[in-house]
């Protein structure tokens, strides 16, 4: 990241911003949000990365998967909850309360940045989904439920319950199906067959 910002300057074409994207796994297992902290084993390298964003106003891109903790804790995490359904009953956190599972991840994110000096950076989700095969969980009516529950909530530029009215900007896993992929869920995130024929409608 610091060589590649160099890069820039010396081409002057520093207004360019400079980032990366890490998973969930940078996080500590934690709860609720509040309580969100990078792992002992990732903090060094992610204070360097908070200094390099903060130095270029640039956000953190971070991938957020609910199905994933869904998958993994069925016994833990409603499906309602993952699917971000209206339904579903708020979990607190001190003041705030989150209806659903997208948001959590994301605020579980900030409360770790906020910790290690990163408090102004933005986050940016560069991959969300939920697979239409190949898993619990996994079916068409699901990845349709949530991809157009997350486009309604992404476009309403409420925030999240820890950054309210701050839009999160949100790209969409998959535009394909991938098929050279191992089994399983992998291969089964897309939007589009790659035959250009439509998986499931979302509200683009």
């Amino acid at each position: 990241m610091q060589n590649l910002a160099a890069a820039l300057e010396a081409a002057n074409l520093g207004s360019i911003q400079v980032s990366t994207t890490v998973s969930m796994a940078v996080l500590k297992p934690s709860f609720p949000p509040s309580q969100g902290v990078f792992s002992p084993e990732t903090t060094p390298v992610m204070t360097q990365i908070v200094s390099i964003l903060a130095a270029k106003n640039s956000p953190l891109l971070v991938n957020v998967y609910p199905y994933f903790p869904r998958a993994g804790e069925p016994e833990h995490v409603s499906l309602d909850y993952a699917l971000l359904q209206s339904t579903v009953a708020p979990v607190p956190d001190g003041p705030l309360t989150y209806y659903n599972l997208f948001d959590a991840m994301v605020d579980t994110v900030y409360a770790a940045l906020e910790k290690i000096g990163g408090e102004n950076i933005e986050i940016v989700v560069s991959e969300t989904g939920w697979p239409t095969e190949g898993g619990a969980d996994a079916s068409i009516g699901n990845a349709q439920i949530y991809v157009n529950n997350l486009i309604g909530l992404v476009s309403s530029g409420q925030g999240t319950p820890r950054r309210p009215n701050k839009n999160v900007d949100t790209y969409i896993f998959a535009f394909f199906n991938e098929d050279l992929k191992p089994e399983g869920t992998e291969r089964h995130w897309g939007l589009y067959y790659p035959d250009l024929t439509e998986v499931y409608h979302a509200n683009l």
